[in-house]
Formats: structure tokens, sequence, C-alpha cells
């Protein structure tokens, strides 16, 4: 993909704040003039065209189809963009928004692969390959248990301290033996 860099300036700014104030306005509709007849002149036309009609309807009838007066439609002017250079800047930016979506998806698909690889290498590195079970647990546990039943009165716990103590003293001899 090519780079795109955008850059927008105050002058550019303004420019849209100005030209969507000169898009609001609304354009003037041109009303096509007509004559204004008078009362008067109404009340003879209308007198003359009922009796011209009465004689049209018998010719025309003879002729065909009765000819229709001329139609005027309201002429519409072809939408031009009013800046060029306007549609094409808002094209670039369409372009950018579009871009800027694709690199925030593929941002976020990298985030959550990084993350997952972090997460399986902290797994790996702080797992203890082999697990020793900790020495004289069942002592210990058992000495502990004497001390907080009989927080008043510890020497009641002397019997399970020695054989606690003497438990650690072995495991300790057996492993400074092993690692010789």
């Amino acid at each position: 993909m090519g780079d795109f860099s955008v850059q927008i300036t105050p002058e550019l700014v303004n420019r849209f704040a100005n030209d969507g104030e000169k898009l609001k306005k609304k354009a003037k509709k041109t009303i096509p003039k007509t004559r204004r007849e008078t009362p008067l002149l109404k009340a003879k036309v209308n007198e003359k065209q009922l009796h011209d009609d009465s004689e049209t309807h018998k010719r025309i009838a003879s002729t065909g189809w009765p000819v229709q007066p001329p139609l005027y439609l309201p002429i519409t002017q072809p939408v031009h963009p009013a800046n060029a250079e306007l549609d094409a800047i808002r094209s670039v930016i369409q372009e950018s928004e579009r871009v800027l979506e694709k690199f925030q998806k593929q941002e976020d698909n990298m985030v959550q692969q990084v993350t997952e690889r972090a997460k399986n290498l902290r797994d790996k590195e702080f797992k203890l390959p082999n697990q020793k079970p900790m020495p004289c647990l069942v002592d210990y546990n058992a000495c502990r248990a004497c001390y907080k039943e009989h927080a008043d009165d510890i020497l009641k716990c002397a019997p399970l301290t020695k054989s606690y103590y003497e438990c650690v003293r072995r495991a300790k001899q057996q492993q400074n033996s092993a690692d010789k």
C-alpha cells in the first residue's frame, strides 16, 4: 500500500466553513411573467370563448382531436458540483478514512496476536519444570494446627514440633547427599 498523508490547515477549514454557508442559501426561483387582464376584459373574453367554443366544437368534432395549449414546465438546472477542487478533497478524505479503518483493524489483530504470544511466553518461562513436593508437609500441617488450637499453652505442641524438626533435618541430609 502507498503512503498517504493529509494535511488539514486552517485555510482548508475556513474554506469548508465558507462553502457550507454559500450552499445553504436558496436560489431565487424565477416566476414567468403572465399578462394580467382586467375583470372587464375577462368577462368579454369569457363571452367570446363561450361563443367560439361552441363553433370550434362543431369544427373540431369533424377534424379530430382538439389542439392542446402548450404546457410550460419549469427549467431545472443540471446539478454541477460547486467546486471541483472541493469534491477532490472530499474524495481524498473518504479514501483516507477507509485506509484508517483498515489500519485500525490491522492494529487490533496485531495487538491480539502480541498479547497471546506474550501470555504463552510468560506461561512457559514461569512454569516450574519439575515441581517437587514440600518435604515433611504432613508434620508441618499437624504442628501448625496444634499451635492454632493451643495458642494459650504451646508447650502441648512440643512433641509435634520435635517430629517436624527431625523430618526437616533428614530431608536436608538426603538433599546434601544427592547433590554430592
